[in-house]
């Protein structure tokens, strides 16, 4: 699951690392922070994304949320150390994605939208986070790999599917099977990055890319989203139109469209107001 080994297979001492949150008004930065390994992800710290993100959930302040790494890497991957634990579901004791599973699915479902900031490494369980997010934006100096076969483990079947869904199947069998690492101009040809953006402005950019998206409509994104999300999946048709028809009678019920309309008719900028979905 890593790129390079964050640990010694049966090492007993425990491993650091932390997933925090820093808050920049209604924008939420979700931080691997564990740099001493290129941000690899422990035992300890999959578990912390669902909490996190239940937590930014419900914070109404909270209108986008930037997943990257501490320092130069976004993530290293699974902590080789103790990835036998991670990926076996202590509940049931199967071995399909355990925590890792666990986390992805977290952010995946996360109604808010995701950017991951990717600079250097995003391998393994860290592309399973990545892949998670809705708007993948690299810099230059970022570097993807997907490794499973480098180690003898099967990647997690929920990242092999987002992969399959971003990439292909080709382009999956591709990096699974070689495990090669491939730089940030070919991730965005092969489907891995949306953009790639200079390093030496990457962070400025980011910043600038999430507060434009909180200054948007969040009842547009949110509700685009989902319905992406659903087509993306292959719901049945009776679902879809029942979801489409939700939000149709949610922008009846919005200030939203009102608001924008006036704003773009003044020439001004909008000051949405909508926070959260209907019950």
């Amino acid at each position: 699951m890593s790129a390079a080994p964050a640990g010694t297979p049966g090492e007993s001492s425990p491993r650091v690392g932390r997933l925090r949150v820093e808050n920049n008004g209604p924008v939420a930065t979700l931080i691997m922070d564990n740099p001493a390994m290129r941000n690899a992800i422990t035992a300890g710290m999959w578990p912390q994304f669902a909490e996190q993100l239940d937590a930014l959930e419900a914070d109404d302040t909270v209108k986008v949320v930037v997943v990257r790494g501490e320092g130069k890497h976004f993530s290293a991957g699974a902590d080789i150390a103790s990835v036998r634990e991670i990926l076996r579901d202590p509940a049931t004791g199967k071995r399909d994605g355990g925590d890792i599973t666990v986390a992805e699915t977290a952010l995946a479902r996360f109604r808010k939208p995701t950017i991951a900031a990717i600079d250097g490494y995003c391998v393994g369980g860290g592309w399973q986070i990545a892949g998670a997010c809705d708007i993948r934006l690299a810099s230059e100096n970022a570097v993807f790999g997907i490794t499973p076969a480098k180690i003898g483990i099967v990647y997690p079947l929920s990242g092999i599917r987002k992969l399959v869904e971003l990439a292909g199947p080709a382009v999956a069998k591709y990096l699974l099977f070689s495990g090669e690492m491939v730089d940030a101009a070919e991730a965005l040809r092969l489907g891995l990055a949306v953009k790639v953006l200079p390093g030496g402005t990457f962070w400025h950019d980011i910043e600038a890319f999430a507060l434009m998206l909180a200054g948007r409509s969040q009842f547009s994104i949110q509700s685009q989203k989902d319905l992406v999300n659903a087509l993306s999946s292959g719901v049945p048709e009776a679902e879809l139109a029942e979801r489409n028809t939700h939000w149709q009678r949610e922008m009846g019920a919005s200030a939203d469209p009102r608001i924008g309309v006036a704003a773009f008719l003044a020439k001004e900028t909008p000051q949405f107001t909508w926070l959260r979905p209907l019950q």
